[in-house]
């Protein structure tokens, strides 16, 4: 499968989901849960979104180390996925301590309404 196919496959809500629980991850599934809940996301709603925000925000330096940890996964939808919560994760707490500091509202790495 190509990226292109599996950046698709992971806007579906579900998918995301399936892949999520597939990851075994259950610390990852807690933050992804805990990440949504306040925006009224579930799990799925949330890969799902990760995914995308990732492929509109990242820059070239987070493309490339999706790259590597591709060509190192036995699965690369898994291994997409895995990578694109953590950063969405990371960026979402990077933008909820901007706004305790007074910074960009909380609108930073989010595409949300």
């Amino acid at each position: 499968m190509v990226l292109g196919e599996v950046l698709e496959r992971l806007g579906d809500e579900a998918f995301a989901a399936e892949t999520l629980v597939a990851l075994e991850d259950l610390n990852l599934m807690v933050q992804v849960e805990a990440a949504g809940r306040p925006f009224g996301e579930d799990i799925g709603e949330y890969a799902a979104g990760a995914s995308r925000r990732f492929a509109q925000l990242a820059s070239d330096e987070d493309w490339l180390a999706l790259m590597t940890a591709l060509e190192r996964a036995h699965d690369a939808g898994t291994a997409c996925l895995k990578h694109m919560l953590e950063w969405s994760l990371h960026h979402d707490a990077d933008s909820a301590d901007d706004d305790a500091d007074g910074g960009c509202g909380g609108e930073c790495t989010c595409e949300r309404s």
